[in-house]
């Protein structure tokens, strides 16, 4: 790196072309008197201590005033490359929290009259699907999909699957030679084909959509982030808990990072059923309150959730995780909580020790 691009570089840190200058000059020298510095410079001594003092106040120099003549010594690069990092990574959850994911994917909303859009639509969001993902859809067409399922489950999103128009759930899942959920519910009677990937991208659609050839009925599809949530909420409230559960994904391999807060209560219930101890870490608030969000860290002692069976939730969308907190027992759950203590936007699973 040549030095205009280093400067400039260093400059998208807060720092001024002097504070650079005698900065890099301290590099070079690795310590030297404020007189030295000065000459090096071209600027004044007590304007030398002056921009000393604030480079050590952002842990660039340290200034040893303990000695006659003040020496300032320039702090190892590492050093300081990890203190800044730091410092950015505290930001991280104040940024989060101001940063709309909505704003961020160009809302949409589409009317579907055909079955084959509507299949090619589910598959899009499938594939589209970076953290979960809740999809119904009739027996007859798991096959048109199976592929996409089954390749979202193999980079780590958490798919619910709720087969519908089944009329021999034991063989429902024969011939598929790839897991295509990590949850498998069935059901007898006929359910419209919904979709719910990342809270973020839905699809509603009459189940003769894609079962009559003549059908009339429109279909929606849609990315819009305050609408999907509750295309979400119907399938996990009004679908789900009736299904039969068939099929539940053995739990994943810790430790792992988690945008979806109920793909990590679903991974915490799996991995306490096996009786492994699991320590959580999240970013998170209290609920109810304006304060910044922070790091909460404890051991897992109980889940509240309603996507395996037995349901241990109080109402349907309730999924949280019960951590011992500082001597003391709290409930955690995602973005917009009003049930639990804390509401979290990030959370990671690990072993305790």
């Amino acid at each position: 790196m040549n030095e205009a691009t280093l400067e400039s570089r260093l400059k998208q840190f807060g720092l001024s072309e002097k504070e650079i200058k005698t900065y890099l000059t301290i590099l070079e020298n690795g310590e030297a008197k404020a007189s030295t510095i000065a000459d090096d410079t071209g600027v004044s001594k007590r304007y030398v201590y002056s921009i000393c003092e604030k480079l050590e106040d952002r842990g660039f120099v340290d200034v040893n005033d303990h000695v006659v003549p003040t020496m300032i010594s320039a702090r190892p690069p590492e050093e300081v490359i990890e203190l800044l990092s730091s410092r950015l990574e505290e930001i991280e959850p104040a940024l989060d929290q101001r940063f709309s994911e909505t704003a961020a994917r160009k809302q949409r909303f589409d009317v579907i009259k055909s079955r084959v859009t509507v299949i090619k639509r589910v598959r899009e969001y499938i594939e589209s699907a970076e953290q979960e993902i809740m999809v119904a859809i009739p027996e007859g067409y798991l096959p048109e999909v199976a592929d996409e399922l089954a390749d979202a489950r193999e980079r780590g999103v958490m798919v619910l699957l709720l087969i519908s128009d089944v009329d021999e759930p034991a063989s429902i899942l024969d011939g598929q030679d790839r897991q295509v959920s990590s949850v498998v519910r069935a059901w007898s009677r006929g359910l419209p084909i919904l979709v719910a990937a990342d809270e973020q991208m839905g699809i509603a659609s009459p189940a003769e959509m894609v079962t009559r050839s003549n059908s009339d009925d429109r279909a929606i599809a849609l990315v819009q982030g305050q609408i999907v949530p509750i295309i979400g909420g119907s399938f996990l409230a009004n679908y789900w808990p009736f299904a039969e559960e068939l099929y539940v994904a053995d739990p994943v391999a810790l430790p792992q990072d988690y945008g979806s807060f109920r793909h990590a209560v679903l991974q915490a219930t799996l991995h306490d059923r096996a009786e492994a101890t699991v320590y959580a870490r999240a970013t998170a608030q209290r609920v109810g309150e304006d304060e910044e969000f922070r790091t909460i860290s404890g051991t897992v002692v109980d889940t509240h959730q309603g996507l395996v069976e037995p349901a241990t939730n109080t109402i349907p969308i309730q999924h949280s995780l019960v951590m011992e907190l500082d001597g003391e027992r709290v409930t955690v759950g995602g973005p917009d909580s009003f049930l639990e203590d804390y509401e979290a936007r990030k959370v990671t699973l690990d072993h305790g020790d």
